[in-house]
This record gives structure tokens, C-alpha cells and sequence, in this order.
């Protein structure tokens, strides 16, 4: 299939040849019939795009700051290698999509399959989008006017946040798609309407609606046209739809308003805010988040848990039904609007010059009769009789800036690379030479040349996989975590003794070069050692979906893993109880400030501080070893300093945590056919360590592990 993307390093707009994505639980496939260009915003992207760094930088200056830190704790390459892959992960286009259901997903009883659709689906000719960003179309409404759906909900709520009532005076300040909808919008409430742009046309179409529209270009005062048209009150309310960076704009709108106005920005502009323009008239102002309550939260959105009507009348889905509705009804009337109908082949037309377009509303029309398919080749390659070949399950940044680059490295054969979407490992596959970009990881699984997976994904899909992975005959590498409850590792276990093949995990740290270094330093005799191991690991806010227990597992399962990992090589023994405490008088399980105390069989004890509330300037990872008078302290992978040591006490190294070394390793092992690259007692080990944990946070005691 097609989709529209935006390459935000070279500044191109591009037609991609994809799979079509998967049908996911609480989704719906949709064919695509229309989709409309929201020309505000998606100029936005498209000039971003095209922007030079030092241009990209200026209008970022937050991400400036970022990079800089970064900079200052990993250093200039690993930091400008994550930029760039930053710039290489492709930008979806467009968000009003109108189509029929073809695909149902587990969980969804509301839709079935040819069903006329509205969602925020991208410029794509399938789209696989959660069933609560999903709205049946009435039969009298065209697909055309449906694609004005999400465009109108977005307007919609600015107006609910405004709450505005019949007889006020509503200012809508630009009079572009949004604008001109809302004002609409506003007339149907039975308010007084007046709109504000620079654009001649756009202006005659709103008096055309009668809306009260003025070019202020054409020597209006805005402001003293709402003093007279208002007879000295001013407006009940301001609703900003405009893109412009100016400050001018917020001043202008306070300055119209009554005295306890309202002003709502749906749009982008400067927001340099004087207190003085507010403070007289004691002037309310709120940012409109995009369709409505349940944007951006994953519960709503992506599990499909909605909110109930009774408390939260209008969610983002109920405001889609809503324009549609006005729009069956006639009160709201988009045909007027809408510039040009444009072949999805020709999106040049709009996109070629997008700066310069004096369009309203594009219609992007879809009429393709090709069969969907779910794997594209990228570049023909003969894999016959070779071994180690791989099939790369998950196409996220970590795929892209760690596993990649890494294989590449050591020209690893790489057959396949799936993503559910079937884009971002279409755009990998082609950076990086590999043959196939599939949307469906069953056809790696179904492959007799792969004799490899490596599964990436998100962590609560990694048992599930790896157990279909191992019963289709394959060796496995996963990233951590191996599984997230021990119902899963028990079947990981059952099923590991039953095949013939070699199951490795990411537990990379074991595997760099200063670790090595460390491990001989201290012989190969069972002396019992102490270890205090510090991750530095930096805030991640509370939604982000590692720290869904369900998704993510935690930090502590997810990524503290590593720890108890590299404890276990240095040690050369088993954990056999875990204690851990958290920060706080009464933590979650889902914590990230915790300390973890680790008993060994050979009597070594190990101290795991997994902090995430540290200063950035500080060391992201520290290891301190104490054995026989003699101390090891490794900073941040580059800096080894020994006490009691003969020779040299300190040791440097360029960052390294091992990602390479263990890719070579795990090559030539599958390669060989040998055995796997750690031993897999001790995965197991260090995946039941970590579950302790979490249970010894709970129960408030020490906790064995069998």
C-alpha cells in the first residue's frame, strides 16, 4: 500500500510503498476512500522538515538543551548519533481519514466489516486505528464532507471549553479549515460572530456563512471593531484558531474582551503574555487540547476504555459524532470549503508548494484495486544455505539506534525486519539493506531460511513471542525483559526443554569491554565479593507505558534487570534471595527509586540502587567491586580505576555497554551451532530475581528464589 511521510532530515515528502499494517486487538482496519489535508498544520510539519539543523534547532530550543546534556554524560558522537537517528524515523502525514472497515480486531463489537468510518488516520491507503478514535458515518453524509470530521471536533472543543451562550459575542482570530468551521459552529449556537484574517478569500467565504468576517490588513482596527460592534462591551470570548508566532495576537485578543472574558487557543501562536492586558479585567485563558477529553491517554485511547458519559459527556469520539451529526443535519455545510480533489498519486500538487498554497481544504482521493499485502521486498538477496540469518521482530528507536547499526557493524544477514504498522520497518529496511519489511511477524516465524529472531518489541508482547518463536524451531534473541510474570517464565522454561535451539536475552552490560576487564582482574576462584552497582537512570514521566506494569513490567523488571545480570557474571554464582526497599512512605510496585539487595550461593551480597531522581551531569551507571583488599570502581563505561591491583590503576575505554561484543558473540554462536551466550540457568535466575523484588516490596520481606 501507499502512505504519505515526511523525511525530517532531507526536507521530502514521500509517496511509500508499505505493508499494509496488521489487524491489532481494539482496532479496526480501514480502506481508505478519502482523507483531507489540514493545511495549517501539516505545513507546519512539512516547513519543519525542510528546515536546515541550525533552523530546526531555533524553533526546538528545548531539544537544544536536551542534546546539550546529553553531550555533557555520553558524549558528542553517542549524542549526535541518537540526533540523527531522531531525524531519520519518517513522519506520518494527515489525521482526517474517512473509509470502510475491512479488518475487526479482538474486543470491538461496534463496528463490523463494511462499515463507512471517519478516524485520524493518516494520508494511507489501510489504517489500523483504536476503536475509540473511530465514528460510523450517517448514510446521507458523503465521504468528502466526513473528512471534515476531526478538523470540525477539534474546533468543537475550543467552543465546550468556551462554553459559550445563545446572544454572546465570539471572536474566532483566523479564519483558516479550523476557523472558518468553528465560527460555523458558533452560529449554529446562536452567537454573534466575528472572524478576523488576512486572507481575502478565506474572509468572503466566512460573509458568504454570515459570519461577520474583517480583513484587518485592509486598515481595520480589530480592536476598536469589536469596541463598536459590541457598543463599548467588548466580546464574551475569544477563540484563537490562527498560526502565527507573533505576540501581538494574545495582547489583541485581551484587549477585545469584556471584563472576565474568555480566550481559547485551538491554534500556535507567541504566548509572551502581559499580565497587565489580563490583570484589569481579570480575562480567563486556556490551550485546547486537540479533539477532546481521552486525547493522549493511552486508557482511553489505546485500550479502549472509555470514559462514562454520565461525568464526561464529550470525549474525543463523542465530539467526532457530533460534527457528524451536524453535518447530516445540515447545520454545519463543508462542500463550500473544499479547494481541489487531488489523486492520491498526484500529492505533489498540494505538498510540492505548501508555503505558497492558497487552498482551503484538499481532498486526497483513493482508488487503489491492488490486493493488500503484508510483506514488501526491499532488496533481492539469496539467504539459501547460510546460517545465522535473522528475522527482526520490532522496529522501535532501540532497533534503530542500537541493533542495526550494531549488526551492520559485523554484516550480519538480516531477511526480515516487521513492524505492526508495516512504515518504520520499511524506512529501516532500506537504510540498512535488509531484503524484506513485513507487517506480519509470522511470516518470519514461517521462514526456513531464518534461523534467528530477535524480538524488540514492547515488553508485555515478549513471552507470548518467544514462545511461538522456540515451537517454530528457531533460536530467539529478546530484549529484555525475557517475560514479565512467572506464569510466562515457567512456559518459557517448559517449552525451552523441549526444542533445540538457544534462547539469549539482552543483557548486554556483561558483555563490555571494561566488564571483561573487570571479570579477569578478579581471577577465576569462587571468592565471595561485594557489589555496589548505581544506575543513574533519569525521570520518565508517570504515562509513559514502561511503567505500566501490564505494558512495561516497571523499570525494576524492565531495565534493573541489567544490573542483577552483570552482578551474577561478576559473582560467578546464583542469587538465591532479594530484599528491596523504595523511596517514599508507601511505594508503588511500579517504582524506580529503589535499592535492591541480592544474596549469592557462593556468599557474595550485591547492592542494586536504581535511582531515577539524580542530576543528569552526574554518572548514568557506576560499579564498585570489593574483594580481597582490593577495589574496582567503573564509571559510566569509560573510566576503570583499580586499588591493590598490580600495574596500571586506571583503565579508559570509549562508552560502551556491550551491545557489539554480544551481537559478534551471538552470530558466531548461532553460526557454530553451539551453545547459547549466556548460560540460560542464569536468564532464568536474574528473571525470578527481578520478579523477587517486586515481591519483596509488597510482602516487606526478604524473598527466596528456587
Amino acid at each position: 500500500m501507499k502512505q504519505i511521510i515526511q523525511d525530517l532530515k532531507n526536507g521530502e515528502t514521500i509517496l511509500e510503498e508499505i505493508p499494509v499494517p496488521m489487524t491489532k486487538s481494539g482496532c479496526v482496519l480501514i480502506k481508505t476512500t478519502r482523507s483531507l489535508v489540514s493545511l495549517g498544520t501539516e505545513k507546519m510539519m512539512v516547513e519543519f522538515g525542510k528546515a536546515n539543523f541550525i533552523q530546526k534547532a531555533r524553533q526546538q530550543p528545548d531539544k537544544v538543551k536536551m542534546v546539550l546534556d546529553k553531550v555533557k554524560t555520553d558524549g558528542f558522537k553517542p549524542t549526535m548519533d541518537a540526533v540523527f537517528n531522531k531525524l531519520n524515523q519518517p513522519l506520518p502525514l494527515g489525521y482526517c481519514n474517512v473509509g470502510e472497515v475491512v479488518g475487526v480486531g479482538n474486543g470491538v463489537t461496534e463496528f463490523a466489516i463494511g462499515d463507512r468510518v471517519v478516524s485520524n488516520g493518516n494520508h494511507a491507503e489501510y489504517v489500523n486505528i483504536p476503536k475509540n478514535l473511530v465514528a460510523k458515518i450517517p448514510d446521507n453524509v458523503t465521504d468528502e464532507e466526513a473528512t471534515f470530521t476531526v478538523i470540525g471536533a477539534i474546533g468543537l472543543q475550543g467552543i465546550r471549553l468556551l462554553n459559550p451562550t445563545f446572544g454572546e459575542t465570539i471572536v474566532v482570530v483566523g479564519l483558516g479549515l479550523i476557523g472558518l468551521v468553528t465560527a460555523e459552529l458558533l452560529l449554529a449556537n446562536g452567537c454573534n460572530v466575528v472572524g478576523f484574517d488576512y486572507d481575502a478569500e478565506k474572509v468572503k467565504i466566512a460573509n458568504e456563512k454570515g459570519i461577520v468576517a474583517i480583513n484587518p490588513g485592509e486598515g481595520t482596527d480589530q480592536v476598536k471593531f469589536i469596541e463598536s460592534f459590541t457598543n463599548g462591551i467588548g466580546a464574551d470570548g475569544v477563540i484563537i484558531t490562527a498560526s502565527n508566532k507573533s505576540n501581538e495576537i494574545i495582547s489583541q485578543s485581551a484587549n477585545m474582551c469584556r471584563k472576565r472574558g474568555r480566550i481559547i487557543l485551538v491554534g500556535v501562536i507567541g504566548l509572551d503574555i502581559s499580565r497587565a492586558d489580563f490583570y484589569e479585567k481579570e480575562i480567563s485563558f486556556q490551550v485546547s487540547c486537540s479533539y477532546g477529553p481521552g486525547r493522549y491517554d493511552d486508557n482511553y485511547e489505546k485500550k479502549g476504555n472509555d470514559y462514562p458519559i454520565g461525568y464526561v459527556r464529550w470525549t474525543e469520539k463523542r465530539n467526532f459524532e457530533a460534527i457528524l451529526n451536524a453535518i447530516s443535519r445540515g447545520t454545519l455545510k463543508v462542500k463550500p470549503l473544499i479547494t481541489e480533489r487531488i489523486a492520491l498519486n498526484d500529492y505533489q500538487k498540494i505538498y510540492g508548494d505548501m508555503k505558497n498554497s492558497r487552498s482551503i481544504a484538499s481532498i486526497l482521493e483513493y482508488n487503489s484495486t491492488v490486493a493488500p499485502i503484508s510483506t514488501v521486498t526491499i532488496a533481492s538477496k539469496n539467504f539459501k544455505g547460510k546460517k545465522g540469518v535473522i528475522g527482526i521482530i520490532g522496529a522501535g528507536n532501540f532497533t534503530s539506534s542500537t541493533i542495526l547499526p550494531n549488526l551492520k557493524k559485523i554484516s550480519a544477514e538480516v531477511k526480515y525486519i516487521a513492524s505492526s504498522g508495516g512504515l518504520t520497518s520499511t524506512i529501516m529496511a532500506k537504510r540498512h539493506n535488509i531484503a524484506n519489511s513485513t507487517s506480519d511477524y509470522h511470516e518470519i516465524l514461517k521462514d526456513q531460511d531464518v534461523d534467528l529472531v530477535f524480538i524488540t518489541t514492547q515488553h508485555n508482547m515478549h513471552a507470548a513471542m518467544v514462545l511461538e518463536t522456540i515451537k517454530a524451531k528457531k533460536s530467539v534473541f529478546v530484549e529484555k525483559p525475557l517475560a514479565l510474570t512467572n506464569t510466562e517464565l515457567k512456559e518459557i522454561v517448559t517449552q525451552y526443554q523441549n526444542e533445540n535451539v538457544t534462547i539469549s536475552v539482552g543483557f548486554n552490560r556483561r558483555f563490555a569491554p571494561l566488564a571483561k576487564k573487570m571479570k579477569s582482574l578478579m581471577g577465576n576462584g569462587n571468592t565471595p565479593i561485594n557489589i555496589v552497582a548505581t544506575m543513574n537512570a533519569g525521570f520518565i514521566p508517570a504515562d509513559v507505558w514502561v511503567h505500566d506494569m501490564q505494558v512495561g513490567g516497571g523499570r525494576i523488571i524492565g531495565e534493573a534487570c541489567h544490573f542483577i545480570d552483570l552482578c551474577t557474571y561478576f559473582t560467578g554464582s546464583k542469587v538465591i534471595s532479594v530484599c528491596m526497599n523504595a523511596l517514599g512512605v508507601n511505594p508503588q510496585e511500579n517504582t524506580d527509586n529503589a535499592s535492591i539487595l541480592l544474596k549469592y550461593e557462593n556468599g557474595s551480597n550485591a547492592v542494586i540502587n536504581y535511582f531515577s531522581n539524580g542530576s543528569k551531569a552526574y554518572s548514568k551507571e557506576r560499579v564498585e567491586i570489593y574483594s580481597q583488599e582490593r577495589t574496582m570502581v567503573l564509571d559510566n563505561w569509560r573510566k576503570l580505576k583499580t586499588y591493590g591491583f598490580k600495574g596500571s590503576s586506571k583503565v579508559t575505554s570509549k562508552q560502551d555497554k556491550g551491545h557489539f561484543n554480544q551481537f559478534i558473540e551471538l552470530i558466531q554462536q548461532q553460526q557454530k551451532g553451539g551453545e547459547a551466550i549466556i548460560p540460560f540457568f542464569e536468564i532464568v535466575n536474574t528473571t525470578k530475581a527481578s520478579f523477587a523484588a517486586i515481591a519483596s516490596l509488597k510482602q516487606g520481606k526478604w524473598i527466596a528464589i528456587d
